[in-house]
């Protein structure tokens, strides 16, 4: 899995520690994360996306991105 997380934290210059706080999570969580070693269950996808949307956009919802905008799968990592 491919995320722009790294992107986004960097951008309101936020670190890893600060967003896994935030998150619930471990610092190690969020860099395996940037890294693609981790695929984070819905509701951390959902939880990284909201503060990550708050951080970057504020109060301009019509800007936030969805979960799919943050965490993108590879096509062979889908399996039905």
């Amino acid at each position: 899995m491919k995320t722009i997380i790294r992107y986004l934290r960097q951008e309101v210059k936020m670190s890893q520690q600060d967003l896994a706080k935030s998150a619930g999570v471990t610092r190690q969580t969020i860099n395996a994360l940037e890294n693609g070693r981790y695929n984070p269950s819905l509701l951390l996808a959902y939880n990284i996306t909201r503060i990550l949307n708050k951080a970057t956009y504020g109060d301009d919802v019509d800007s936030y991105l969805s979960i799919e905008d943050v965490f993108k799968f590879d096509d062979d990592e889908i399996s039905v």
